[in-house]
């Protein structure tokens, strides 16, 4: 770790000890500090984790870089409108990226620990003892543990995937130069981003995937989406096995099995995005007989206590919810439960989620095929984007709107938005499972006109009524 990184540990006993200086581990620490706890704070290589440093951050520029380029090209949605944008120096995209990264770790990591006196940071691999925490050879001791520590990209169960030279989501965004193809393996929302990203850059790209994509969505959304990626130039190839990979002269050929017949898909290069797996490596679990996911997800009750009921764990390296802010939140909670008393309950029923690929698609609660299992009387709502005056106004209406819904107490049970703007507006469904309205009470909800969040409203108003035959605002 640099010089900069550097905290002179603090001398006296610890109140807790956190391993992972992440989100996850500086939500802890940090919330732990603010309860008056001494915090020995342990972090191993580059700090601030995952999200800032390989994931959300540098992804989402990336992200962002390829809608402009869209945008431009298809600016002759407009009448009286020509566009055109493409790339002159991809390093120096890259060069932004990672200076984009490197301000914000500095900024929301790195120059924060100085401003707790209460958090001691250390430097190195952690191990779990029956006293505390061993790192850099010293014990640390304390009676509450937190493990924080995060997760990495796993590599699918493929013949000769090691023997390959892949990428991952991270290594993929470090790329000095663009490849002429890429074959991505994994179309989970990873996947979905990063291939419209380099299409969108100029890669000819096929996405690949057992199932389908986004495999969490409604599966209007999923077949939506996948036709949406088919007029950018994505090839999708689902429904299939894999059967091996090998490097050639060209770069690299995947052989898959679809249909019952046999194909060989050829990239120069290819991206693993079919999953991840927790960070556990030398931390001694089962030593100290810490229960962990067939993912190798250390597994924690409501209150995210672990197998040893003094060692806590949140974030990737429960391998559940993997998004960086139910990490920060369950971190907040365990750290919480550790000093105060196992009081607080991890409850993630309204938990939103995004795919940042172009239209966003984004979700609360409980799907269609969930909401049956769990034994609900459903009823859906399903609203297309030609019904929503804002995407009429922006002549872009890819997407849907869809509404899970209890027939028998009209309580909302789910949501989920596709549309070019949909990340922003999921939370208006969030708050409403929150506060469990119903489909009824939602529909009644005064919202601003010429938004994409007055879909909810729109969706709401179609349980009950046709909302083509209504005039603006009129519901």
């Amino acid at each position: 770790m640099a010089d900069c990184c550097k905290v002179k540990a603090k001398d006296g006993a610890f109140d807790l000890v956190v391993i992972g200086a992440g989100s996850a581990g500086f939500s802890a620490a940090i919330t732990a500090a603010g309860e008056g706890a001494r915090v020995a704070l342990i972090g191993y290589g580059m700090i601030g984790g995952t999200c800032v440093n390989v994931g959300c951050v540098p992804s989402k520029t990336m992200i962002r870089m390829a809608e402009a380029l869209y945008g431009a090209r298809t600016a002759e949605r407009f009448s009286g409108i020509t566009g055109e944008a493409h790339i002159t120096d991809w390093q120096q995209v890259i060069a932004a990226k990672d200076d984009l990264v490197s301000t914000l770790r500095q900024k929301k990591y790195i120059d924060l620990l100085p401003e707790y006196d209460a958090i001691s940071y250390f430097d190195g691999a952690a191990r779990l003892t029956e006293g505390g925490v061993m790192v850099a050879g010293q014990e640390i001791h304390a009676g509450k543990i937190i493990i924080a520590t995060g997760s990495a990209p796993a590599l699918p169960d493929i013949d000769g995937i090691g023997d390959v030279p892949y990428l991952t989501s991270t290594s993929a965004l470090e790329l000095d130069h663009l490849p002429r193809s890429l074959m991505i393996l994994g179309a989970g929302y990873i996947g979905c981003e990063l291939a419209q990203m380099f299409a969108r850059s100029g890669v000819n790209v096929s996405l690949i995937t057992r199932s389908h994509l986004l495999p969490g969505a409604e599966p209007e959304i999923s077949a939506g989406l996948a036709g949406y990626f088919e007029q950018e130039g994505i090839e999708l190839y689902s429904g299939l096995s894999y059967e091996n990979i090998r490097r050639d002269d060209n770069g690299v050929s995947l052989v898959i099995s679809r249909a019952g017949a046999r194909e060989i898909i050829s990239a120069d290069q290819v991206i693993v995005t079919t999953g991840r797996t927790a960070n556990v490596e030398n931390l001694g679990l089962g030593d100290m007989g810490i229960d962990q996911r067939a993912n190798g997800g250390i597994i924690v009750d409501d209150y995210l206590r672990t197998s040893r009921g003094n060692i806590y764990a949140a974030g990737d390296v429960t391998g559940r919810d993997q998004f960086v802010y139910m990490a920060a939140y369950g971190a907040k909670l365990a750290a919480l439960n550790a000093l105060k008393g196992d009081r607080l309950t991890y409850d993630n029923r309204a938990m939103p989620w995004v795919v940042f690929s172009d239209p966003q698609v984004a979700g609360a609660g409980l799907n269609e095929a969930e909401a049956r299992e769990a034994g609900f009387e459903v009823m859906t709502s399903i609203l297309p984007l030609d019904q929503l005056p804002r995407a009429l106004a922006a002549r872009d209406t890819r997407g849907l709107i869809k509404l899970v819904a209890d027939r028998n107490s009209d309580r909302l049970l789910g949501a989920q938005i596709m549309a070019p703007e949909g990340a922003d507006a999921i939370q208006t469904a969030v708050l409403a499972l929150k506060n469990n309205m119903t489909a009824t009470e939602l529909g009644a909800t005064i919202f601003p006109y010429l938004t994409t969040v007055e879909g909810l409203k729109l969706a709401a108003q179609s349980f009950g009524k046709d909302v083509t035959k209504l005039s603006c605002c009129a519901g």
